[in-house]
């Protein structure tokens, strides 16, 4: 098993040595400091609530390492866990509730590519989602993953091994419209021809 390198970060000194000295003392994690030029694999935030500071720093975070973060919160609310999501947080951890075995064990589930949420966080965060897309992208015909139906479709297809013609017969297309389906979609999403682009509907879960 590699060794997970996190780096931790939080105002509260208490905190952040607390977190650091349980940290250390898991087998298969090893804290760095801030400075080191190695890269972590995990980065720890820790702090009481969600300011427009702590925002900005998980921004910054994410330009700088681009890490999956695991998030020690007193406080935090629907539209903040949102931000939080979209800034690399993969785990939340309210502090009254984070012992040292929990966030070692949420910074190894990080580093593996799962997640942690306490189930209400994890309710609110599928409404968000929902409304999001039930709100401002299906209104503009797109989906989470940056398709449209229509794209959808024909990768579905293509997925399955049409070709153009039959996939404008399935369809009632034109060749030249699923031509430009697919050119739209290659082109939109930087993907290098068909296969890729089948494989990032796939990886997405829309096909």
């Amino acid at each position: 098993m590699n060794t997970v390198k996190v780096v931790v970060h939080g105002k509260d000194p208490l905190a952040h040595s607390a977190i650091c000295a349980h940290l250390g003392s898991r087998a298969g994690v090893e804290v760095i400091s801030e400075d080191r030029r190695d890269r972590p694999d995990v980065a720890v935030v820790a702090h009481d609530r969600m300011t427009v500071e702590v925002s900005s720093s998980l921004r910054r975070l994410k330009a700088a390492l681009g890490v999956p973060v695991v998030l020690v919160v007193g406080e935090i609310s629907r539209t903040d866990l949102l931000v939080a999501v979209e800034c690399n947080v993969v785990a939340v951890l309210p502090r009254t509730s984070a012992t040292g075995d929990r966030v070692a064990d949420a910074v190894l589930t990080a580093a593996s590519g799962g997640g942690v949420l306490p189930s209400n966080m994890l309710g609110e965060l599928l409404k968000q989602l929902e409304r999001v897309q039930r709100e401002v992208l299906s209104p503009r015909g797109l989906h989470t993953s940056g398709l449209t139906p229509r794209e959808i479709d024909v990768l579905r297809l293509m997925s399955d091994g049409l070709d153009t013609a039959e996939i404008a017969a399935k369809l009632c297309f034109s060749e030249r419209a699923v031509k430009r389906v697919v050119f739209g979609v290659t082109n939109r999403l930087n993907l290098r021809n068909r296969p890729h682009a089948v494989a990032y509907a796939l990886r997405n879960g829309v096909i």
